[in-house]
């Protein structure tokens, strides 16, 4: 493994960014000195020494990340090894699990967190722990802010599940039980073998769901080491892999190899065509368009239809396809699948431990053919996600196409509109709606600021009286999101979001929605006239929060197309470091 620019000169120890609180004559210098004593190290074990911080989103309430507190000593190990002082830093801990009402109202929170704590305290590079969905971009997006030079080391997905004869997909083999108890196919017995069988160990979901995506997008940005982002959390190679990035960084550090070289606008059109190859989750182009612009780089909706239209896919996954992440890491990882898309990759491109992508993928093989697909054999023509306008949507909105009944992609049905989410459970089996199969379900006010946090409740359920009937797929509208492990034809990311006068604000049931994924087209079928007077009709709903966090939040909360960022942390600007003499 060599390292980016090798050759490059060495900084000198006087020039490490921990020089200014440890190696000067002043007060302050001697303060920390002995403070550092303090914490019981001794001056040769860090002075002069790269210090690296280690970021850790480990918790005992996230089971996708609760093998990071000894994850963490594998870094520690790296660092020490290749003659770096490592110092652990509790951060903020994501559980989509158990967050309300979603862990994607703080992910901003966490990327604040990570960029102030990088900047203020005395490290010369960082290593970021995490992988359950909003914490692989919040942790990169403060990084990026910072621009130290970092290595991520993704938390690994969990090993299968099993039930009876069955190998089970979190999330995905969730919904889909829980429809078949819904329509009277398995009763309780079942679901409490399913509860024990669904997800058997440490590690996020082990399905090509936001996890997955989010840290294989991580990879192909090129900030982890080959194949991380697939090693099982519970493999041994994960703690190899811990180490690995721990000895990685240490030379990061000596050779100024900061983030902002890695994280190139290339880079970024090589993570959109990865996902898109991956039939990844939708909840990658907020994501990555909001990292890019962290660092500098636009990225657009616009981007990702274009890069959809010339990769195919490739993973033959859940929820799009058959094959599990355990699977897919013997198949040969990320870089076996990266050796199948070298033709529209950028591969002179540096990553965080060769000079190219193109020497990183130098070898990479494909085991198993099925899994990780030939071009001539994929599992759909385009990649995953499309991007659909339309007066709906004039900012746009995506569906994970690939994932839905074909049926369904081109379709034009009557209105079924649900003002909130609490709304939809209370009413979704009531006969008296007299949904059937061609209706279209249309979910608002759970947007950025009308969920609050943009929830994943945009895989809207099926009435129980038409599951019974065998119906699994409706298409159903919102300005929410859906978890990376759900399915079917649901329209996600309705921009602008209803809640600030969006188009879904003005829908009324009975009126007629076409939509066409071939065309790119999301059409609310209702003159223009009568849309005028329906919105001059509007009025703004009350804001959700009146102090705190959340007001914070939905004050500077930006709309799903532009990565629902906040706007104070997207915008350019300078930031100095802090004086610590």
């Amino acid at each position: 493994m060599s390292a980016p620019g090798t050759g490059d000169r060495r900084i000198a120890p006087e020039e490490l960014r921990s020089h200014q609180w440890y190696g000067t004559d002043g007060l302050r210098s001697f303060s920390h000195r002995a403070r550092t004593r303090q914490l019981g190290y001794l001056p040769e074990e860090h002075l002069g020494k790269p210090v690296v911080a280690i970021l850790n989103t480990w918790s005992d309430i996230n089971p996708c990340h609760v093998h990071l507190r000894d994850r963490a000593q594998a870094v520690k190990r790296g660092v020490w090894q290749a003659g770096g002082f490592p110092l652990e830093f509790p951060v903020s801990t994501l559980s989509e699990t158990f967050q309300k009402p979603t862990p994607m109202l703080y992910r901003n929170m966490l990327a604040m967190e990570t960029e102030e704590l990088l900047r203020s305290y005395p490290v010369d590079g960082a290593v970021l722990l995490g992988g359950c969905d909003k914490s692989t971009p919040a942790l990169l997006m403060g990084a990026a802010s910072v621009d130290l030079p970092t290595v991520f080391v993704p938390a690994g997905p969990m090993l299968p599940g099993h039930w009876r004869n069955e190998v089970l997909g979190s999330g995905t083999d969730m919904w889909k039980y829980w429809d078949d108890k819904r329509a009277g196919l398995i009763g309780d017995c079942e679901m409490a073998e399913l509860e024990s069988g669904l997800a058997r160990s440490p590690g996020h979901c082990m399905t090509m769901g936001t996890a997955s995506t989010l840290t294989a997008a991580a990879e192909a940005l090129g900030v982890t080491v080959p194949g991380a982002s697939s090693v099982p959390a519970v493999d041994s190679g994960h703690d190899r892999m811990a180490a690995q990035s721990g000895i990685r960084i240490v030379d990061l550090v000596w050779r100024q190899r900061k983030l902002s070289e890695i994280l190139t606008a290339d880079a970024y059109q090589d993570a959109v065509a990865t996902v898109l190859a991956l039939g990844g989750s939708t909840n990658a182009v907020i994501h990555l368009i909001a990292m890019a612009g962290r660092s500098g780089v636009k990225l657009t909706l616009d981007d990702f239809d274009r890069i959809a239209r010339t990769v195919p896919v490739l993973a033959n996954l859940r929820p799009g396809g058959k094959y599990l992440m355990e699977d897919f890491h013997f198949a040969g990882g990320l870089p076996g699948f990266l050796s199948r898309l070298t033709d529209v990759l950028h591969l002179d491109r540096p990553t965080v431990t060769h000079r190219t992508l193109r020497e990183q993928l130098d070898g990479a093989l494909v085991h198993d053919p099925d899994v990780i697909r030939e071009r001539h054999d994929p599992l759909a023509e385009e990649g995953g996600v499309a991007v659909l306008r339309g007066n709906l949507c004039p900012d746009g909105a995506v569906i994970k196409h690939i994932a839905a009944e074909p049926r369904l992609l081109r379709h034009t049905g009557p209105a079924v509109v649900f003002d909130d989410y609490r709304q939809m459970q209370r009413t979704i089996n009531d006969p008296a709606l007299a949904l059937t199969p061609d209706h279209v379900l249309v979910l608002r006010n759970a947007g950025p600021k009308g969920g609050p946090g943009m929830p994943e409740y945009g895989m809207l359920p099926i009435p129980d009286y038409l599951l019974k009937q065998g119906v699994r797929d409706m298409v159903r509208i919102s300005d929410a999101r859906m978890s990376g492990t759900s399915y079917g034809a649901c329209v996600l990311h309705v921009a602008p979001e209803s809640f600030v006068g969006g188009p879904l604000a003005l829908v009324r049931t009975g009126d007629r929605i076409t939509l066409d994924v071939e065309a790119r087209l999301l059409h609310l079928d209702v003159p223009d006239e009568e849309l005028a007077r329906r919105r001059s009709a509007w009025t703004e709903p009350p804001a959700r929060y009146g102090r705190g966090y959340g007001a914070l939040y939905q004050d500077q909360i930006t709309q799903a197309d532009t990565g629902c960022d906040f706007t104070f942390l997207a915008r350019p600007g300078e930031v100095p470091d802090p004086y610590a003499g």
